[in-house]
């Protein structure tokens, strides 16, 4: 409705915000008593909240992706906040008159800040400086439920957080590489539908790998499946765009941004579906290929923690950005608050690979007829990849075509913050600084396993790099 645009205005408050409040419904029953809504808007309810509590227990009761921008004319300040894992985007800089600035994309304030800076999730801004309001990273207690309790209660957290998510007023679709992520996702939300689930894979069209998996999934749940293929030429056609849009030199993110970019292009130009469903975060809780090889649980669980306060980097950047620069909205299930806070709080000697099978726990919760048993202990291939291995060997095929190896060399003295690794990394480079000219630390560094650890010492970020990736490819 026409109450529910921004900015949301209230006396001298005025909100902006970009975000889904999951618990909204019972905060406005809450503040109904002394609150009059003027909106359907599930963020109106930051103002009346943000006028009891202030802002760092306001971002600290929300259960929410968000971020928000509020503006107090009475005393000419701004306040602002982000989701605890950073879902959604936001930048900050300073005008030349010192006054702060605040964006969802860095482009927006390119022309009018000298640094531009990511927002750091889990913090607000309280008008004069950062305030971190929650570390989910970071566990004070580990849980001692015995692993069938544990199995239970990842069943019960993420189901809750499919749950919650479908509850739109747009038509919702699921993203489904058939791997194991974002087939648990469908298979919970097949569930909870009463009509079949609209699934979308997407695959280049020489190499049918992820297709193959996703139409096996599909086919068990009874979706409304659709292939969206895409050729080589379509890739290179891409890129440019790409990288404007996800705002990034990252290797391993724009790899894996490229298949989810076309297929939701694909999304919004032939079907109705304004909500995507997807299976990012359960990696960097539940452990990646090169996890295996964690020396100790400590060690897998402080890697966790990096890898979880580094995700709006990474993951959910290349999730949102390759969503939204679509005109769609993505959610993430594998990211609802309780379901991370819980995962971090298992013992990481009960995360950690023991079975020869990774994200065992995970599996095990959904045993049952969720799955076929093949989908639910297939071996995790790398979507990083970008869909098919032939997306990936393109890339770099196309790159030796573009670079010499002395272009490689003399990139060591014209990007000395993150430089090239490779001529595939320093042609995303060249995008990169052509749309956004000295932005470059903006990405604090190329994602990658952890060298320290014993076969992890690798150039590559894929888990085709490693040389436990096994049969996962196939």
């Amino acid at each position: 409705s026409d109450e529910g645009n921004q900015p949301l205005i209230h006396k001298q408050l005025h909100l902006v915000a970009n975000g889904e409040v999951y618990n909204y419904k019972s905060l406005m029953e809450e503040y109904s008593d002394r609150y009059t809504f003027q909106s359907e808007s599930d963020c109106e309810v930051i103002i009346p909240m943000f006028m009891e509590l202030g802002m760092e227990e306001t971002a600290r009761r929300l259960d929410a992706e968000f971020v928000c921008v509020l503006y107090d004319a009475e005393v000419d300040k701004y306040y602002a906040a982000r989701d605890p894992v950073g879902i959604r985007p936001m930048f900050y800089g300073y005008a030349s008159d010192c006054k702060i600035m605040f964006a969802s994309e860095m482009k927006a304030l390119s022309e009018l800040c000298e640094v531009v800076r990511p927002f750091p999730p889990g913090h607000i801004y309280d008008g004069e400086k950062f305030v971190c309001y929650t570390d989910i990273a970071k566990v004070d207690e580990y849980v001692d439920h015995e692993i069938e309790e544990v199995y239970k209660h990842i069943n019960d957290l993420l189901t809750k957080g499919v749950e919650k998510r479908l509850h739109a007023d747009v038509p919702v679709g699921f993203l489904l590489s058939g791997g194991l992520d974002s087939s648990l996702v469908c298979a919970i939300g097949a569930r909870m539908m009463d009509k079949p689930i609209r699934t979308f894979a997407v695959g280049i069209d020489k190499d049918p790998i992820d297709t193959k998996y996703a139409r096996i999934v599909a086919d068990y749940l009874g979706a409304d499946h659709t292939e969206v293929l895409f050729t080589k030429q379509d890739i290179f056609d891409t890129l440019s765009t790409l990288i404007y849009n996800i705002e990034t030199y990252d290797i391993t993110t724009i790899r894996a941004s490229m298949g989810m970019f076309l297929v939701s292009k694909y999304v919004r130009e032939n079907s109705d579906i304004k909500v995507l469903m997807t299976g990012e975060i359960s990696d960097e809780i539940f452990g990646y290929k090169y996890t295996d090889f964690a020396p100790s649980p400590s060690a897998f669980q402080e890697e966790a923690e990096k890898r979880l306060k580094e995700i709006y980097m990474y993951d959910v950047l290349r999730a949102d950005r390759s969503i939204s620069s679509n005109g769609l909205e993505a959610r993430v299930p594998f990211g609802d608050l309780d379901f991370v806070k819980y995962v971090m709080s298992i013992p990481p000697e009960k995360k950690m690979n023991f079975t020869g099978v990774g994200k065992y726990i995970l599996r095990k919760a959904f045993e049952g007829d969720y799955l076929p048993h093949d989908i639910l202990y297939r071996e995790k291939a790398a979507f990083s990849d970008a869909v098919g291995h032939s997306v990936v060997d393109s890339l770099k095929a196309y790159a030796e075509e573009m670079y010499s190896d002395e272009d490689l060399m003399d990139a060591e003295l014209k990007y000395t913050h993150a430089t090239p690794i490779s001529k595939e990394s320093l042609m995303y480079r060249d995008i990169f600084e052509s749309h956004f000219p000295g932005r470059s630390k903006t990405v604090a560094d190329f994602w990658m396993p952890n060298k320290e650890w014993e076969n992890c010492d690798v150039n590559d970020p894929s888990a085709r790099a490693l040389p436990n990736y096994g049969k996962s490819g196939e």
